[in-house]
C-alpha cells in the first residue's frame, strides 16, 4: 500500500473518486501513464501494489464514486500493462466481475465499460474467465437499466469475437452452464442464449451438434415465447441444427427422440408442428437407433393425426406411414408389446382419426408379428370389443345401411351379398349388379343385367350421392375393428373365443346388439367363413337360456347359407324367431315348410315387435338376393336344395301353377299384415303381378287346401315329389330332413317364448294392488293383454294345416 501511495500522487487519487466523470477520466489517464512506466522498468511489485490499492480502496469502497473510480482505474492499469497484462489478470478481473451485481446501475455500467477495455487488451488470455463472464453477461442482458443493457451487449459482442478466435475455449465446460439457463423465461436472457448457441454452432472447431440433446428442450421451449423475435430466432437455430443432422454421419437420435416426443404434446401449435417435423426426419434418418423408441414416437404421432391444425395432421400422417413401413424385428429391440400398449391407449382417444390409425397398427402388427400379438391378446381384447360400440360410425352410410363391401369369391358370391340384408335400397342393388357382371356370376345374358339396371335408373342420383359418400369417407372404426377381430380369429381357438365373447357382449349391451349386431355378424361372414360363423353362433344360441336375447340375436343373423347340413345346423337356433325361420326356408326354397310355419303362426301374438320383423322380411324379399324367388327358380331334379340360381332357371312367380307353396306362403304373409301398412301394399302389389293363367291347373286345385306334407304324387321309386317340384321321402322327410319334426321343434320354441311373455306380464301386473284391480274391473273395460292386442282371442284356438 505504501509503495502505491508513493507512486501515485494524492491529487490523482482524490480526482479518481470525484463525482465528476471528467476528473475521474483524467485521473485514470494518470494511472495508465504511471503503470506504463513501471511496466517498462519491470517493477511488477509496485504494479501489484497499485492494483491492490485500486481494488481495496476504490472498487470495494462503500462510496459509489470511489467504486466508479476504481473500475476506470483498473481498466487504465490494464491498458498501461499492454502485453504484460495477462500476469495480473487474476487481480484485475475479479473485482470488475463483482461490480456487475452492484446496486448502483452506474457502477454496473462502468463495470461493463471497464471489462470491455480489459478484454480488448488481453484478448485470448481472457478465456480463463469465460464461464464467470458468461454468467455475468447473462444477468446483465436482463438488467433493468437500458444503458447497462446496451453496455452489456457491446461487451457480449466482443466476448463472442474473442471466443470464436480462441483455441482455448472449452465447450465441455460451457455446456453445463448453458443447460442450466435454457429454461429461463426472461425474453432478454433467451435472446442472449440463442445468440450464443448460434455463434458457437458457426465455429467449425466447436461441435455443438454433439451437445444438442443438452439444450434442445430449451430451444423448443422458446418456440412458444410471446415474443415473435425470440420464436423466430429459436426456429432459425433449430432449422440449422436439423440441416446439420441430415448431413451428419453420426447423431444421437435416441436422446433427442425422447425430447421430441414430449414436445409433440405441447399446447403450443408451432411447437407441435416443429416437433412432428423433426420426428418425421428422424424416422427417415434414424434407422436402428430409433427402434427402441418406436413406441414412444408412435405415442406422439397418433394424437397429432387428429390435430386441429392441418399442417400438423399432414406431417403426422406421413410420419405414421413411414414408421409403419419400417420392418423392424423384435431381435433388434423392436418391442411389439409396447407398440400394442400405445395402440390400445389410443383406441380410447376422443378423436376418430387417431382410433382408426391405432387399429391399422394393430392390424399391421398382427400380420407381421402374429405370435407376439397373440401372446399379448388378453391385454387388448377387451379394448377391441369395446371399440365395436364406437360412436363415430353412427350415421355413416356403410353402417346405417348395413352395407358390407363383399370380396369376389367364386363360391360365396351370393352368400356375401345375401348377408348384407339390403332392405331394397337401389344403390346397393346397382353395386351388386356391377359386381356380379364383373365376376360373371349371377346373370347369363346382357339382357337380364340391362333389365335390372333399368329398374334402378330412377334412383341413380341417390346412388351417385352414396358412392361419393363412400369415397370421401372411408370405412370407420367399427369395420376396422372387425377386420382386426377377423385377423385374430383365423386360429380355431381364437375364433371360438371371439364368437363367445361377442355373444356375451351382445347379451350385456343390448344397444350394441340392436344397432350393430347385424352389421358385425355380416361383416365377419365376409371376412371369415360364413358357414363357420353361423354354425358357431347356432351352437352357442341353441343352449341360450335368455329367450329374448336369443330371439334378437337370430333376427340379426339373417344370411344366405349353403347346404342341407347348414340348414339343419341353423334351424335349431333360428327357430327363436319366426321371421328368421321363414327367411331361411325361402332362401333354401323349401316353400312347403315355409307355408306350414306361416300357418302355425295363427297362435302367435301379433304385436308391434312381430309386425316390425315381418315388415323387414317383406322388404328383404324385394332385394337382389331374393331375385330368384321373384323371377327365377330351381329346375326339377336332384338339386332339391339350391341356395343360389342354377343353370336351369325358371320364373317362379311367373309360373304359380308350378310353385304353388311359394304363392301360398306369400299370401299367408299378406294375411298377417295390417292392410294400411306399407309392407302390405308392397307384397300385394307384387302378388298382383302374378299371371293368372296357371291358377286353373290341376295341381293348383289339388293343393289349394290341406296339409302341405300330405298332398304328394306317387313316383315309381317309392319316393314322392312335392308340388313345387322338390322330392320328399316317405314320412315327411325331404332330402334327409324331417320337416314335420322341424315344425314341431319350431312350435315348441315359440310356445316357450309365449310362456315367457306371460310370466313377464304377470310380474309387471303384480306391482299393482288388488284394490286398484277391483276398481279397474268395475269402472273400466278390461285392458287387452299383450297377446290380445295382436288379434281376436279365437285365433289362438285355431290351428292351420300341418300343425
Amino acid at each position: 500500500m505504501a509503495d502505491a501511495l508513493s507512486v501515485i500522487p494524492a491529487s490523482v487519487l482524490r480526482n479518481l473518486s470525484d463525482k465528476l466523470y471528467e476528473k475521474r477520466k483524467n485521473a485514470a489517464l494518470e494511472v495508465e501513464g504511471i503503470v506504463k512506466q513501471l511496466a517498462a522498468a519491470g517493477d511488477h511489485d509496485k504494479i501489484t501494489s497499485v492494483i491492490n490499492l485500486l481494488t481495496n480502496e476504490f472498487t470495494y469502497s462503500p462510496q459509489a464514486n470511489h467504486r466508479k473510480g476504481g473500475l476506470i482505474g483498473l481498466a487504465a492499469a490494464t491498458v498501461g500493462l499492454t502485453s504484460e497484462a495477462a500476469q495480473h489478470l487474476e487481480q484485475i478481473v475479479p473485482p470488475v466481475l463483482s461490480s456487475f451485481s452492484d446496486q448502483d446501475s452506474r457502477v454496473r455500467y462502468y463495470a461493463c465499460e471497464a471489462l470491455y477495455n480489459i478484454a480488448k487488451v488481453v484478448r485470448g488470455d481472457f478465456i480463463i474467465f469465460f464461464n464467470q463472464i458468461f454468467d455475468a453477461l447473462c444477468k446483465l442482458s436482463a438488467d433493468s437499466d437500458a444503458n447497462v443493457q446496451s453496455a452489456a451487449h457491446l461487451l457480449d459482442r466482443l466476448v463472442k469475437d474473442i471466443v470464436t478466435e480462441s483455441n482455448e475455449f472449452s465447450i465441455e465446460e460451457f455446456i453445463p452452464l448453458l443447460r442450466e439457463r435454457m429454461n429461463v423465461l426472461n425474453p432478454y436472457v433467451r435472446q442472449f442464449l440463442v445468440g450464443w448457441i448460434t455463434v458457437l454452432d458457426s465455429v467449425p472447431d466447436i461441435d455443438m451438434l454433439g451437445f444438442l440433446p443438452d439444450f434442445l428442450d430449451g430451444l423448443f421451449n422458446m418456440l412458444s415465447d410471446s415474443s415473435h423475435e425470440i420464436r423466430q430466432q429459436a426456429d432459425s437455430a433449430l432449422s440449422e441444427f436439423l440441416q446439420e443432422i441430415k448431413n451428419s454421419p453420426s447423431v444421437d437420435y435416441g436422446r433427442m427422440a425422447e425430447i421430441l416426443v414430449q414436445r409433440a404434446a405441447s399446447a403450443d401449435e408451432f411447437t407441435r408442428l416443429t416437433a412432428i417435423t423433426w420426428i418425421n426426419e428422424f424416422v427417415k434418418l434414424g434407422g436402428d437407433q430409433l427402434v427402441p423408441y418406436y413406441a414412444d414416437i408412435l405415442g406422439a404421432i397418433l394424437p397429432c393425426i387428429s390435430d386441429k391444425e392441418e399442417k400438423i395432421r399432414v406431417v403426422a400422417r406421413e410420419t405414421n406411414e413411414e414408421l409403419r413401413s419400417i420392418k423392424a424385428d423384435p431381435a433388434e429391440g423392436f418391442d411389439v408389446g409396447a407398440i400394442l400398449g400405445i395402440a390400445r391407449r389410443e383406441l380410447n382417444s376422443e378423436w376418430e382419426a387417431t382410433r382408426i390409425e391405432a387399429l391399422h397398427w394393430i392390424s399391421s402388427l398382427l400380420n407381421r408379428h402374429r405370435s407376439e400379438v397373440l401372446s399379448s391378446l388378453n391385454d387388448i381384447f377387451d379394448t377391441l370389443l369395446k371399440a365395436l360400440s364406437d360412436p363415430s360410425d353412427e350415421g355413416c352410410p356403410w353402417v346405417e345401411s348395413d352395407w358390407v363391401w363383399c370380396q369376389p369369391d367364386p363360391v360365396r358370391g351370393g352368400l356375401a351379398v345375401g348377408a348384407m340384408v339390403l332392405f331394397g335400397r337401389r344403390f346397393h342393388f346397382v353395386l351388386w349388379l356391377v359386381w356380379q357382371e364383373r365376376n360373371c356370376r349371377a346373370f347369363e345374358g346382357k339382357e337380364r343385367l340391362t333389365m335390372e339396371l333399368e329398374l334402378c335408373l330412377t334412383g341413380w342420383s341417390l346412388c351417385m350421392w352414396r358412392v361419393r359418400s363412400w369415397v370421401q369417407n372411408p370405412p370407420g372404426v367399427v369395420l376396422l375393428v372387425l377386420e382386426v377381430h377377423a385377423g385374430i380369429a383365423k386360429d380355431p381357438q381364437h375364433f371360438h373365443q371371439l364368437v363367445v365373447f361377442l355373444v356375451h357382449t351382445f347379451r350385456v349391451d343390448n344397444s350394441l346388439l340392436e344397432k350393430r349386431g347385424a352389421l358385425i355378424i355380416r361383416r365377419l361372414c365376409v371376412l371369415l367363413d360364413a358357414e363357420r360363423v353361423y354354425r358357431e353362433l347356432s351352437t352357442i344360441l341353441e343352449g341360450e337360456s335368455d329367450l329374448d336375447f336369443a330371439s334378437i340375436m337370430v333376427q340379426n343373423s339373417l344370411v344366405n347359407p349353403a347346404g342341407k347340413d347348414l340348414f339343419v345346423s341353423l334351424y335349431a337356433s333360428w327357430c327363436h324367431s319366426p321371421m328368421a325361420i321363414i327367411s331361411l326356408c325361402l332362401l333354401a326354397q323349401t316353400y312347403q315348410h315355409a307355408s306350414a310355419v306361416i300357418q302355425s303362426l295363427v297362435g302367435e301374438d301379433i304385436n308391434v315387435k312381430f309386425l316390425v320383423q315381418l315388415d323387414k322380411l317383406i322388404r328383404l324379399l324385394e332385394t337382389p338376393i331374393f331375385a330368384y324367388l321373384r323371377l327365377q327358380g330351381c329346375g326339377v331334379g336332384e338339386n332339391v336344395m339350391c341356395w343360389r340360381p342354377s343353370k336351369n332357371h325358371k320364373f317362379e312367380l311367373l309360373d304359380p301353377g308350378r310353385y304353388i307353396w311359394l304363392l301360398k306362403a306369400l299370401n299367408g304373409l299378406l294375411m298377417l299384415l295390417p292392410q294400411q301398412s306399407a309392407a302390405f301394399k308392397i307384397l300385394r302389389t307384387r302378388l298382383k303381378t302374378v299371371p293368372s293363367y296357371s291358377f286353373n291347373s290341376e295341381p293348383f286345385r289339388q293343393t289349394s287346401s290341406g296339409n302341405p306334407y300330405q298332398i304328394l304324387h306317387h313316383m315309381p321309386s317309392g319316393s314322392h315329389i312335392t308340388e313345387d317340384g322338390d322330392r320328399m321321402q316317405d314320412g315327411g322327410s325331404h332330402n334327409g330332413i324331417n320337416f314335420t319334426s322341424r315344425l314341431h321343434q319350431f312350435e315348441q320354441m315359440q310356445h316357450q317364448h309365449r310362456m315367457l311373455a306371460k310370466v313377464q306380464a304377470q310380474l309387471r301386473n303384480s306391482s299393482t294392488t288388488s284394490l286398484s284391480k277391483e276398481v279397474q274391473r268395475h269402472e273400466e273395460p278390461r285392458p287387452p293383454s299383450a297377446s290380445d292386442m295382436s288379434g281376436p282371442p279365437s285365433r289362438s284356438s285355431r290351428r292351420g294345416p300341418g300343425q
